[in-house]
């Protein structure tokens, strides 16, 4: 297969504990070198030119996805006071319409924002914060439209559509109003893209006059602000990793100075939930998994605290919705979602009742406090996203709106398992398997493995139309719940960080593993993908065993792991300490050394490799995918593809029209069919 090495250039070269590091593609750093600009363009087109002769089938696949995805949709409509705030689609338009009626759904429709008309003349387009004030007559949003997170925000007026003179500019995705519909507070970014600091903004003044209320030194933590449910505080949630801290401010009194709720303590995490006379908090002090405490609203040390709802091994508490009379708990137990409705006044309590055996439940837009029936969205494998209104009453559910997958989708037709590997160490790893009911499991299938594992993210086992693609041309599709995702606790999470985050590697090793030896599949025809943090994954076992797979696809891969943290002046690289380790310290540098996968490339067969970045991506910098590219493409033994396709106008999430997006999985989809079909055809 045809290569290109870059010409050498002058390579960079430190020494970091006595240890000599030598990066002859750092050069690639430079955004404002031409040469750089050219690379990235030159493997544009070579990836372009190698899948040329697929271009029918890259629009065989677009159309297909296309077809999934009802054109003219509207969301499920929320109630807020007398309005009804819902969005919706329009056909071969990208982006979606925020609308509202008031008084009844069969009023007139009053459009707030057309996002398309938004994005005219931008490549790339997504609308951050949409706050509605209180008195529902001004309307705050925010827009990036390049991908680099850093937004623009503006206030407009709902009763004449006129945009206010105050706009401020470089805000991050984080804003609320306080209730009396003239203050603003909203989040601002240091130099190293960390949200960092809360400001003030008047209606009607200029941003030069908006005062700071709260600014966080310590590079480890990031701010948000909000305003609670119930609408009485605002809030500013700090956060590192392993610590967090709340500050918060009567939303009716906003110039008032922000109150610390209960001061950081280290490895102590948690939230609070303003209801009625108390304080509900999340929280894991003296408790891994989390629980649930109560607290009066004057309390402000942790020995007034009363519990509400035990630490469990087996049950991690991940949020809460709270009610005038009830509170709704999102839980996780055994790997699986699950909705808690706990009644304070009565103490009654109890699950919400699901019919699959593998699902994934969360709860959906609930802004009003005074009502008994919780919305919750309900998904899996097979089964579109359902959103319920359930009357935590009578526990009866109602469907308010059901996904539609047109062309003919039919769940029935699917089939999904979850199954467990044994690790390394003999650790159970569930699985979590879909394919077609004429695909038989255990022949020799094209199967697409799945990973991320890290951060405490879950590798949830939601339904995607666009996987159909593959489903119906006989790929297994499988999620691998490796730890360093919290699939099953936070134990599984802290069993893949820091020194133990090889264990994410080896666990999704042991899934391929398993996957071939139950005959799902053989290394003929399995591939694999992960992004980000799972693209760090991808790169690691593809260096650990080469030989296991015949395809990955490494989406915005976080491969330069030791070079990027050992530069604090990076974006987000001090924050991830707490995830990865800090190289500064001797035992850190050499274990992270010892995975990452750029210093970890050699002369070996590796798999077909399809890479992507992006140009303006502030979470993964598009040089370490095309400096892992370029120093595979010299040490590499084998013949096989080596793509880079790098968005020229996006971040880290790629395109980000609904359209837009497909043309990119399309193209992944048709690299994996054109690397099977050659293996098939040589075997």
């Amino acid at each position: 297969m045809k290569k290109f090495p870059l010409a050498p250039q002058k390579a960079s070269v430190k020494e970091v504990h006595n240890t000599p590091l030598i990066d002859h593609y750092a050069w690639l750093q430079d955004k404002e070198n031409p040469e750089v600009i050219n690379y990235l363009h030159k493997e544009n087109a070579y990836a372009e030119e190698v899948m040329q002769e697929h271009q029918d089938l890259q629009n065989e696949l677009y159309h297909e996805m296309k077809s999934r995805i009802k054109a003219d949709d509207q969301t499920a409509p929320v109630r807020i006071d007398n309005y009804y705030y819902y969005s919706r689609t329009e056909a071969n338009k990208d982006y979606r319409i925020y609308c509202r009626k008031y008084g009844s759904l069969d009023a007139k429709e009053e459009v707030l924002l057309d996002a398309n008309h938004l994005a005219e003349g931008h490549e790339y387009f997504h609308l951050g914060v949409y706050e509605v004030s209180p008195d529902h007559k001004l309307l705050a949003y925010a827009m990036d439209t390049d991908g680099s997170e850093r937004y623009h925000l503006y206030f407009k007026n709902l009763e004449d559509h006129t945009l206010l003179v105050d706009q401020i500019e470089n805000i991050a995705d984080s804003a609320t109003w306080a209730m009396d519909g003239e203050t603003f507070f909203y989040v601002v970014q240091d130099e190293s893209m960390r949200p960092y600091k809360v400001m003030r903004h008047q209606l009607n003044t200029r941003p030069t006059e908006d005062q700071s209320v709260f600014e966080e030194m310590d590079e480890r933590f990031f701010v948000s602000v909000s305003l609670s449910k119930n609408q009485q505080y605002v809030l500013i949630d700090i956060g590192s990793k392993i610590t967090t801290e709340v500050r918060l401010v009567s939303a009716f009194q906003p110039h008032s100075n922000f109150e610390v709720f209960l001061p950081r303590e280290e490895h102590h995490e948690y939230e609070i939930y303003p209801h009625n006379d108390a304080f509900y908090i999340r929280t894991n002090w003296k408790a891994s998994n989390f629980r649930l405490m109560k607290a009066p609203l004057h309390a402000r040390s942790k020995e007034q605290w009363e519990e509400v709802l035990p630490h469990c091994s087996n049950i991690k508490v991940e949020g809460l919705d709270e009610f005038d009379s009830y509170l709704a708990v999102y839980q996780r137990a055994n790997g699986l979602t699950q909705i808690h409705i706990l009644e304070p006044r009565s103490n009654d309590s109890h699950l919400v009742s699901y019919d699959e055996a593998a699902y994934y439940v969360f709860g959906g837009n609930n802004p009003e406090f005074k009502t008994q029936k919780l919305r919750y969205h309900y998904t899996s494998l097979t089964q579109p996203n359902t959103i319920y209104a359930y009357d935590m009453l009578s526990r009866e559910k109602e469907v308010l709106k059901k996904t539609e997958v047109p062309g003919g989708y039919d769940e029935k037709a699917y089939i999904t398992e979850r199954i467990e590997a044994k690790a390394e160490d003999g650790t159970n790893i569930p699985i979590s398997l879909v394919y077609h009911k004429d695909t038989d499991p255990h022949a020799v299938n094209p199967l697409l493995l799945y990973g991320y594992g890290a951060y405490g993210i879950n590798s949830e086992p939601y339904f995607n139309s666009n996987r159909v693609s593959l489903l119906d041309r006989g790929f297994i599709f499988a999620i691998a719940h490796i730890r360093g995702g919290a699939d099953l606790g936070e134990e599984w999470y802290k069993a893949g960080k820091l020194f133990k985050k090889k264990n994410s590697f080896t666990d999704f090793i042991a899934c391929a593993e398993h996957l071939i030896a139950k005959q799902y599949t053989d290394e003929n025809h399995l591939c694999a993908i992960g992004g980000s943090a799972g693209g760090l994954l991808m790169g690691s076992v593809m260096n650990m065993r080469p030989d296991l797979f015949q395809a990955m696809i490494a989406k915005v891969p976080f491969v330069d792991v030791l070079n990027t943290m050992l530069d604090p002046d990076l974006p987000l690289t001090v924050t991830e300490y707490e995830e990865w380790g800090n190289p500064q310290q001797k035992e850190y540098f050499d274990y992270i050394r010892s995975y990452s996968p750029y210093d970890n490339v050699k002369a070996v067969d590796y798999p077909n490799l399809l890479i992507t970045a992006g140009l303006n991506d502030p979470r993964v910098s598009y040089w370490e995918p095309a400096k892992w590219t370029a120093k595979l493409r010299v040490a590499k033994k084998d013949d096989n593809l080596l793509l880079l396709k790098t968005n020229m106008g996006a971040g880290h999430g790629g395109a980000s029209g609904r359209y837009a997006y497909l043309e990119e999985i399309a193209f992944e989809y048709a690299f994996l069919l054109k690397v099977l079909a050659k293996t098939t055809v040589e075997s």
